[in-house]
């Protein structure tokens, strides 16, 4: 019997090459190491010859449970009218892996810094929803003349490893892992209602194949966590010199606006915060045409550097 995920991941992916004009093109970022970009078709002429993106740049980063394409499925085509979209798979997911023991946040961050300067992409505005909106924070620290901007969904720059636990029990879950990485129907249907704010019915057979497809490489992906818990012991509030939006469901049940109001306080005169009614944590793919427009303006207003 067909998985219907896979089929629809598929699907996705013969679609982004026919509207979006991305492809998939795997960056050796160091031996031992590899991380997979979609990229514009044009920028890669052969698996040797990498150009330079022709509009501005913007990199689109997933969250814990799915890939680029999958988290991102209703914004590449429409962001690649005006911009050059990328879109990486972190380490341990789509297709990217690597054989270090580095699970740090740090780690993703240099990872994909350095993917994107063998892509020859100078400066980016990055878009990060959850865990990559924690990565995209990490990238904007580490290299911030390559980060022009951010715009957040759904995420935090740092946050007391007792709130995190408070956040996990309140939803019902004894941790982090078990939220994140279900490995029974029943978890992912609990993941997926925590996700959004309307309830939607699927049946038994999605969340089963959702369940085969989505979460690979379990072991490492918990140490993904482990190490983020690690990371958040050590409370750190960057002075960041890019423009923020941080772009909000409003009913999101995991990271709460209040949560978010509280770190556009804390982050400065340079963060905005833009709430989106009646969508959840999954703002993106919940009302993807109100995120898409509230993303659109926001980029609209940046002053691009014009790409040489």
């Amino acid at each position: 019997m067909v998985n219907v995920v896979a089929a629809h991941c598929s699907f996705l992916q013969w679609l982004m090459k026919i509207t979006a004009g991305v492809k998939p093109y795997t960056v050796e970022i160091h031996p031992g190491t590899h991380m997979r970009f979609w990229v514009p078709s044009y920028a890669i002429s052969s698996p040797n010859l990498v150009s330079k993106p022709k509009k501005p740049v913007v990199v689109l980063l997933h969250g814990f449970c799915g890939d680029g394409i999958m988290t991102w499925q209703f914004q590449v085509a429409s962001l690649s009218k005006h911009y050059a979209v990328y879109v990486p798979d972190f380490l341990f997911f789509g297709g990217s892996f690597t054989d270090r023991p580095n699970r740090s946040l740090e780690f993703q961050a240099e990872c994909l810094a350095v993917g994107l300067e063998k892509l020859r992409v100078e400066k980016c505005v990055l878009v990060g929803f959850s865990y990559g909106g924690m990565v995209a924070f990490k990238m904007a620290e580490m290299y911030p003349d390559m980060v022009y901007g951010m715009v957040i969904s759904g995420a935090v720059v740092a946050i007391k490893e007792s709130i995190i636990m408070e956040i996990v029990n309140g939803v019902g879950f004894s941790s982090c892992s078990e939220m994140l990485m279900p490995m029974t129907v029943d978890g992912v249907k609990g993941l997926l209602s925590l996700g959004i704010h309307k309830n939607i019915s699927f049946p038994n057979r999605f969340h089963n194949d959702f369940l085969k497809v989505m979460f690979s490489n379990r072991k490492e992906r918990c140490e993904l966590l482990e190490a983020l818990l690690i990371s958040y012991k050590h409370i750190n509030i960057p002075i960041f010199s890019q423009r923020i939006h941080l772009l909000w469901g409003e009913n999101d049940k995991i990271f709460k606006k209040e949560l978010a109001h509280n770190m556009k306080e804390l982050l400065g005169n340079k963060t905005t915060f833009e709430g989106i009614k009646n969508a959840g944590h999954l703002v993106h793919m919940e009302r993807p045409c109100a995120f898409n427009t509230s993303l659109n303006h926001f980029l609209s207003s940046l002053l691009f550097p014009t790409p040489n």
